[in-house]
């Protein structure tokens, strides 16, 4: 880790002195536009901003005002944090910032080699900070979470989550939940055993502990046959939310394993690709769905889960909403998991709609062969892990879909400690190249409002603001933004760079900025003065 200089550590010093980050900062998080604390930038997960000085009108004259190029290669999917002046990021293979939020100067740099032999399904990316008090906090790929000093980027402590000799690994962004330190887990295409965590955020102590695939003699355990639960996955790689007023943490999980195989894992596979709500002080289980039982396609759950007051039939809920990868969109209610609305947005030829009870009604004849079975969506979706986000200026839940379907391939394999265990493998329809899309979607009752073609699968989450705004990203390097009320596109540029991430935005100096990361670079945009 390179040492930050006197006067940098001055600069950031001065800056945490304006108010250290504690649970009352982040329960007002939606009204501090000087800020982004957190990786939904809300408790609910909304990723929505009020400011509104970068609107519709006026969006095409944006520009960038700095770049800052990290000299890392791998996938770039941060969510920056910034606070008073500063700006945080992670990056790729254990590597994190601390840049000038006037001019992207670098203030600290931290890395920490990823030992040999760890592994992961898809690279080795991070997806962000979590902050409390004058710390920063993130994971390690070998899955270990480590607690920085946010003025110089040393180390307080690092804890062991899990073991990378088994299979598991790290990318997510923690949650700051009063006290503690909640942190997911990666692993289920290696056949580890996976859970949601909480550490004391003082001392890096294990708080508890939710294991998304139970043991003998816990509930669900019987949805297992023999002992496949032991290398069951269902990771949860991707940030949950929190209700404070229900102290309720809610939290996707992924796919069961083997991924594709369901012959050794018989039953529905509790909670893989489900959402559980834990309680927040001791992780244990509220309430659970279940999107996809026994699934067979890989078919994750982990997208985050948004909190939106809902009226559902002329009733009002507390209701969580949910882009599903098996192709459907969910409204539940928040408060015991009960199923509200369920409605395909994209091409599902596996089930013929959700039934009452919450569960697909399945057709025959989709399962994986060994000649192969043709299925949509794909692998990857319908919409996968990418960011979403409410507007409550429009009412309108945005998210990204892979359009398209793919041919499922049966290939049974045995375990073997910190080997692939897939269990089967896919691919395209000759002659119809997989497309994809952006949706504006109606939360109570799931109907689509517009839709916004790519060419390609999407890569990037979204944004939306108070000027009216959907920021998102592509494969092929644009950065965009489209009317939220419409989709009409209003402007882009081609950065040069894949955008895997979700932008964010802020005011500082009395200005509204826009920053994402593209490529192996952070790029902020603004108004010309």
């Amino acid at each position: 880790m390179r040492v930050p200089s006197l006067c940098s550590v001055f600069l950031i010093g001065t800056a945490l002195a304006h108010g250290q980050v504690d649970q009352v900062t982040l329960r007002a998080a939606q009204q501090d536009d000087e800020s982004w604390l957190m990786y939904g930038r809300n408790y609910s997960a909304w990723r929505y901003s009020p400011l509104d000085e970068i609107d519709t009108g006026n969006v095409h004259r944006i520009s960038p005002v700095w770049i800052f190029q990290s000299g890392v290669s791998g996938k770039f999917q941060t969510t920056p944090l910034v606070r008073d002046g500063v700006m945080y990021v992670t990056g790729p293979s254990n590597h994190a910032w601390a840049l000038d939020l006037k001019t992207g100067r670098e203030l600290w740099h931290y890395s920490e080699p990823v030992p040999e032999g760890a592994v992961g399904c898809c690279g080795k990316p991070n997806r962000g900070f979590a902050v409390k008090g004058d710390r920063l906090y993130k994971v390690n790929f070998q899955a270990t979470l480590v607690a920085l000093e946010a003025s110089t980027g040393e180390v307080v402590w690092e804890v062991e989550l899990a073991d990378y000799r088994e299979g598991y690994s790290n990318t997510v962004a923690p949650l700051i939940v009063k006290d503690m330190v909640v942190v997911g887990i990666a692993g289920a295409e290696y056949g580890t055993r996976d859970f949601v965590d909480a550490y004391d955020a003082e001392t890096g102590r294990r708080v508890w502990r939710f294991w998304t695939v139970p043991g003998p003699g816990e509930a669900g355990n019987e949805t297992w046959a023999g002992d496949s639960w032991k290398h069951g996955g269902a990771s949860t790689w991707i940030t949950g939310s929190y209700d404070p007023d229900l102290n309720l943490i809610y939290w996707g999980t992924g796919n069961p394993g083997p991924d594709l195989d369901g012959t050794p894992r018989r039953g529905d596979n509790l909670y893989s690709d489900s959402m559980v709500a834990l309680d927040a002080d001791t992780g244990e289980l509220r309430w659970y769905f279940q999107f996809t039982p026994h699934d067979v396609h890989d078919w994750d759950a982990v997208a985050d889960p948004v909190l939106v007051d809902l009226e559902v039939d002329g009733e009002p809920r507390k209701g969580l909403i949910h882009a599903n990868r098996n192709g459907h969109y969910y409204a539940l209610d928040r408060t015991n998991g009960e199923f509200l609305v369920g409605r395909a947005y994209t091409e599902v030829t596996w089930a013929d709609g959700i039934g009452s009870d919450g569960r697909p009604i399945l057709i025959p004849g989709h399962e994986p062969t060994d000649e192969g079975t043709l299925t949509c969506p794909g692998l990857g979706g319908g919409h996968n892990w990418h960011a979403t986000s409410f507007s409550p200026l429009t009412g309108l839940y945005y998210f990204n879909s892979s359009d398209g379907c793919q041919i499922y391939h049966s290939a049974p394999q045995d375990y073997v400690q910190g080997e692939f265990y897939f269990g089967s493998a896919m691919e395209n329809v000759s002659g119809e190249p997989r497309e994809g899309s952006i949706l504006a979607v109606e939360p109570s009752t799931g109907d689509t409002r517009w839709r916004y073609p790519l060419v390609s699968p999407p890569s990037s989450g979204l944004l939306s603001t108070g000027g009216g705004l959907l920021f998102a990203g592509t494969s092929e390097g644009y950065f965009f933004a489209l009317d939220a009320r419409s989709g009409k596109p209003l402007w882009r540029l081609r950065t040069g760079g894949r955008v895997q991430a979700p932008a964010i935005t802020y005011r500082f100096g009395g200005r509204q900025y826009v920053a994402t990361a593209s490529g192996t670079a952070i790029f902020v945009f603004t108004l010309p003065q």
